[in-house]
């Protein structure tokens, strides 16, 4: 994200380091070989490895995000606000989550629904994690920002975000999906006007969460 306290995601890179070996022949004139003696072909070849291990040059492809068009169908969390309400329809493994929301749409208390359990460990409060995530406003719905749209993962902290992303992450387990309709306390009280955010509106998240460390 564009804006403090939830950093823009950040790319990861991948470097791999090629091997290259080299065998050079020395000598431009080879002495007929004595007879019964093995030819000087067979005599340079002798004086290689017998087998050469291939190096791997297979590297783990970097994490994306899904980027293609959200899934249609029945939502996967409807929720009515103190005014208004939303539907999120969580991301998948080739689509981008959707969130349609009847506005405004407000919350007076942070509210986390886990649309889609992982199996990975239990992710703690102040852990490093990798996610792919979109927030909208819930004032009109527009998208302010989205790791889906770019392709790539954000990386942060859960100690350096707004206490409503880390709501929605802590406890939940490594691979899970969840979404979170976060009240003004929990986001950005005082708006975030190079995002189109404006004071005292609750925004609604959709988070796929890919990993986490200690």
């Amino acid at each position: 994200m564009n804006f403090s306290r939830v950093p823009s995601a950040v790319a990861l890179s991948f470097c791999a380091a090629s091997l290259t070996v080299t065998l050079v022949g020395c000598g431009s004139q080879a002495s007929k070989p004595a007879a019964g003696s093995p030819s000087s072909t067979a005599a340079a070849e002798s004086t290689l490895p017998n087998a050469i291990t291939p190096v791997s040059t297979d590297v783990p492809a970097a994490p994306t995000c899904p980027t293609g068009a959200p899934a249609g169908g029945n939502a996967d969390w409807k929720l009515n606000g103190t005014t208004g309400s939303a539907a999120v329809i969580g991301p998948t493994d080739t689509a981008a989550p959707s969130v349609t929301v009847n506005g405004p749409f407000s919350v007076t208390e942070t509210q986390v629904h886990t649309l889609h359990a992982g199996d990975g460990p239990v992710i703690a409060p102040t852990a490093n994690v990798l996610v792919c995530y979109a927030g909208f406003d819930g004032r009109d719905g527009h998208k302010f920002d989205s790791a889906f749209d770019r392709g790539e993962p954000a990386q942060f902290s859960l100690t350096q975000v707004v206490p409503g992303f880390q709501k929605a992450i802590a406890g939940q387990k490594v691979g899970s999906t969840v979404a979170v309709a976060m009240a003004p306390a929990d986001g950005y009280p005082d708006g975030q006007p190079s995002a189109g955010i404006g004071p005292g509106e609750s925004l609604i998240f959709a988070i796929k969460i890919l990993d986490a460390s200690s």
